[in-house]
């Protein structure tokens, strides 16, 4: 490339320079001419001038510039490197160089070296930089011009930016290694990370940790690493939790510490994670090397004790606080208070919560306690039922702006809400309203959902009608929600399907547990028809059938006898992906035993296995009781005599009360109470229905002595008589005149051992 500049583009870079340089030299408008140099500024200023008013082809012969360059005292390292540094162009400073390095002795290397420095920080700004910097690094080992420590650091840094990564470790290979240093390798590690080749870097990084180590890490490295390694959308593989904690152990043993941000965030990824004792470990070890711990990884620590419930290591990390002179903060305490309230524990909560308020402080350390910690506090009371305490302490603190909230009032009414104290609710719902502070969604929530808790559907009817005039914004599904189950749970299916119309009407979104709550309720009911409409509207808004909602709609048509319309569920839920479970498979064989189709409920049973499930006591109790409400005991006890021997699912009180009633009826008697003498050999417990089916058996057989040990069985397990047991004895024990004994029965006593 021709690099001669023009007599008149000399003059120009000439003025210009001059006009940035030549200022501070003199104070008056007419300035003298340069004297001779004083100094390393003077002689680059003047080094300068003769470059730019010279063509480059006659620098040679220039007498003043060859006295400037190469007469004693020779320039600075520093005079070389700003000379090249201060002309205006590339093509210049590479012109300078090749002058020096043709007219130095062989010998002086160095003003070649720095020279060559200031070549490469022009030739980094130019837009064929790439090109440009490896012709430079290549012709710099053909010229023997060893590179500075600064030279090789920006080779390193500039190919990496460039994107020529390769030809950075190819720079770092072939340097001297006098002059891989800490920050040369620092710059390697950097570029290496951003390009995701993290197995090479944490080589470098490897090398610099060694005990022999030439150049160890320093806080640059550690700032370095870590950022590159937890930088989100970085390059590369993933790096374990295990390798970062190893990272933070063997620079710790040089005293390179993360930053509080980067240990916070490793801790807090091994608490979430469940690894709370890796995380104790990792800042346990860090106090040891004595790395400077802030409130906020301490309070990461602590969140994670929380979540396990370890309260004997949280004490131990707050005397570790203090031991290190690190001020709990106000997060340290809400965590504290929090966890003591989840303990139950809310007067120890309390006396923490009262010292924050005090001069002293918690030891010596004053703490305003904010909105959260008060609010944790008043759920805290209200949990362990003491919500008038809770009341209380929103009443003291009202003083204090901005610490009583709507969430305050939240707590406090759902925590009178909960206990049955829904009118008490109500009156702090009209209080905070008069105080200035606007209820939620949640707050109406809580309330409808209280006073629905506590059987006062239509009273929650009424105020969320009241709530929604006055305009009170929110999530008005939830409440929605809540009634639509409130008045399926009530057998009141008109009034939630009028609801879930009017929610829909209103534009607010139903979403799955409203759908859900509608179709378990009509299909219970039997509402097939208003279950389906439910069901399609449901799929329309774009909602997914769950396995319980599937088993409603199977339940429901089969209760119906519409086994041809459950059988189109079974096959849709399969064909969206949804896996029948037990519960369906023992609804389909519960329906074809009522109906005495014992070879489809055998054939169910056999999908069952083959889909990977095991037949549970529900499938063995509905074939059971299917074969005995069909008359066919012998194959009832059948199933139930290999249930009992060779099945992993042994019969319980259900199975042994569906065979026992059976047997009765059938006047098999005996066989019934050797039934009973099983259960009681085998730890299964005879419940009110056993007996009951017992005692019918033994009226109708007129056993009456077995009915008085049956009797003082049931007080011995006390197993408490309902209304059908008193129906059965009084009416039998008052014919035989046994009333006597019906009575002590009655007051617990036993009666085997009264006389006739």
């Amino acid at each position: 490339m021709n690099t001669t500049l023009t007599v008149s583009k000399h003059s120009k870079l000439l003025r210009r320079y001059l006009l940035k340089h030549n200022r501070r030299f003199c104070t008056e408008p007419n300035p003298q001419p340069l004297t001779p140099p004083q100094d390393d500024e003077q002689r680059i200023t003047q080094t300068v001038q003769h470059l730019l008013e010279t063509p480059h082809q006659e620098w040679s012969s220039s007498q003043p510039l060859q006295s400037l360059l190469f007469s004693s005292p020779l320039p600075s390292l520093r005079s070389i490197l700003k000379t090249t540094r201060s002309l205006p162009s590339y093509c210049q400073a590479l012109n300078f160089f090749q002058h020096l390095r043709e007219n130095s002795l062989s010998t002086n290397t160095q003003s070649l070296s720095h020279s060559l420095q200031a070549l490469l920080e022009l030739a980094g700004k130019e837009p064929d930089a790439a090109s440009r910097l490896f012709e430079l690094y290549q012709a710099s080992k053909e010229w023997s011009v060893p590179l500075t420590v600064n030279a090789a650091a920006l080779l390193i840094r500039y190919f990496g930016r460039l994107e020529m990564v390769d030809k950075s470790i190819v720079v770092f290979d072939e340097i001297d290694l006098s002059i891989k240093n800490t920050h040369i390798r620092n710059i390697l590690i950097d570029v290496l990370l951003r390009d995701g080749r993290i197995d090479r870097a944490l080589n470098v990084l490897d090398e610099m940790l060694q005990p022999v180590s030439q150049s160890p890490p320093n806080d640059v490295t550690g700032d370095i690493v870590f950022y590159g390694l937890t930088k989100r959308g970085r390059k590369g593989r993933n790096v374990s939790e295990e390798e970062l904690i190893k990272l933070v152990l063997n620079l710790g043993k040089h005293s390179v510490f993360p930053r509080t941000n980067w240990l916070t965030q490793l801790v807090s990824s091994l608490c979430r994670n469940g690894k709370i004792n890796q995380a104790w470990d990792v800042l346990h070890e860090q106090l040891k090397l004595g790395a400077p711990i802030e409130s906020p990884t301490f309070n990461v620590l602590l969140t994670g004790l929380v979540r396990c419930g370890d309260v004997k290591r949280m004490n131990t990390v707050l005397a570790e606080m203090k031991e290190s002179g690190v001020q709990p903060d106000v997060v340290t305490l809400g965590i504290v208070i929090n966890q003591l309230c989840k303990l139950r524990r809310v007067d120890d909560a309390m006396e923490v919560f009262n010292k924050m308020g005090e001069e002293t402080g918690i030891d010596g350390v004053s703490v305003e306690a904010d909105i959260v910690i008060l609010n944790t506090l008043i759920n805290g009371l209200c949990k362990v039922g003491r919500q008038e305490e809770g009341l209380d302490l929103m009443e003291k603190t009202k003083s204090n702006k901005g610490l009583v909230h709507t969430v305050t009032y939240n707590c406090l009414i759902d925590g009178f809400c909960k206990v049955g104290e829904v009118e008490k609710g109500k009156e702090l719902f009209e209080k905070m309203q008069q105080d200035g502070i606007s209820p939620n969604a949640i707050t109406v929530n809580t309330l409808v959902d209280g006073m629905c808790r506590h059987g006062r559907i239509n009273s929650a009817l009424e105020f969320f009608g009241d709530m929604k005039e006055k305009g009170v914004k929110g999530n008005a599904a939830a409440a929605y929600t809540t009634l639509i189950t409130a008045f399926c749970n009530a057998d009141n299916f008109c009034k939630a399907v009028d609801l879930f119309d009017e929610m829909v009407r209103s534009g607010c979104s139903a979403d799955a547990i409203v759908y859900y709550s509608l179709i378990s309720g009509l299909c219970r009911a039997g509402r097939m028809d208003d279950a389906g409409n439910v069901y399609s509207k449901m799929k329309v808004a774009g909602f997914h059938p769950d396995i319980v909602c599937y088993n409603s709609l199977i339940s429901g048509f089969c209760k119906k006898k519409k086994v041809d319309q459950a059988y189109e569920i079974v096959k849709e839920m399969e064909e969206t992906g949804v896996k029948p479970d037990t519960i369906t498979f023992n609804t389909l064989i519960a329906h074809f035993c009522k109906a005495g189709n014992f070879t489809h409920a055998h054939r169910v049973m056999k999908k069952m296995v083959k889909e990977g499930l095991a037949p549970t006591v529900a499938t063995y109790g509905a074939l059971i009781h299917g074969y005995c409400i069909n008359g066919k005991l012998d194959d009832a006890r059948k199933i139930f005599n290999n249930m009992s021997s060779t099945s992993k699912v042994p019969p319980n009180t259900v199975v042994y009360n569906i065979l026992i009633e059976s047997l009765c009826k059938n006047n098999d008697v005996k066989a019934a109470l050797s039934l009973m003498d099983e259960m009681k050999a085998k730890g299964v417990k005879p419940n009110t229905t056993t007996y009951n089916a017992m005692f019918k058996g033994l009226k109708e057989n007129n056993l009456l002595e077995d009915a008085f040990i049956l009797m003082d069985s049931m007080i011995e397990h006390g197993c408490s008589p309902d209304y059908i047991t008193m129906e059965i004895l009084t009416q039998w024990l008052s014919t035989v005149g046994e009333s006597d004994k019906l009575k002590s029965f009655v007051q617990g006593h036993k009666v085997s051992t009264l006389t006739a």
